[in-house]
Parts: structure tokens; sequence; C-alpha cells
């Protein structure tokens, strides 16, 4: 939840609009979901202890990727915003062994995925 927090913040210090937090389902959870101007973007938030190996990034696989399309799919066909431009960013967030944030990293469309439409 820091991680979350600290990201919506970040986001939102640049413009963006978040819209939902934390929404869950039976088939998962997206972290955020927010509007860059007209872009729905569908943001994962992956935050680790500093020092702790891989960065948070490296924690969004094609497993995860594809899981997170499913989750998109379904947000975007509830809400009717079938023909909305959207894309998957990441948000990498770096605590320190006190959770304390020490780095936030934005990767704006960080992944594709071919031929998925609502």
């Amino acid at each position: 939840m820091l991680g979350e927090e600290a990201a919506a913040r970040f986001l939102a210090r640049r413009g963006f609009t978040i819209l939902e937090r934390n929404l869950r389902s039976r088939r998962g959870e997206l972290d955020l979901v927010a509007r860059d101007g007209s872009t729905v973007v569908f943001v994962e938030v992956k935050a680790r202890r500093e020092g702790a190996g891989d960065p948070p990034q490296a924690a969004v696989d094609a497993r995860k990727q594809a899981r997170l399309a499913r989750l998109a799919l379904a947000y975007l066909a509830r809400r009717r915003l079938g023909e909305a431009p959207c894309r998957f960013d990441v948000v990498a967030v770096t605590v320190d062994r006190t959770g304390a944030v020490q780095a936030i990293r934005h990767f704006p469309d960080a992944f594709r995925l071919d031929g998925w439409s609502a």
C-alpha cells in the first residue's frame, strides 16, 4: 500500500487523474487506473526494498502482463470505454529498510499487447 500511495501521489503531481485504486476482482487486482489526458492508463506498481536483487519493474513479466490485459479489458467493458485510448505503465518504488521511499521510477507505455481489444 505504501508503494501504491507513493505512486499515486507521484502521478498526480505529473498531471494524471487517479480514477481507481486497488480495484479487485476474482481475476486479480489493478493497482491504479488513471487518466493521462484522454488516455486511460493501467498502472502496475511494484515496490521493493533497496538492494533486494532485481529492480521492482522486473516483476512485471509476460504472465503478469497477460493478467493485467485481461483485467484492463474487463474494466473497459464494464465502464463502456472500449474505444478509449489506453496504455500500460509501470511505477517502480524503492524503499529503504525503514520503509521510507528512496526512489520512484515511472515507465510509461511499459509494455504492449498485440491484438487485444475490448
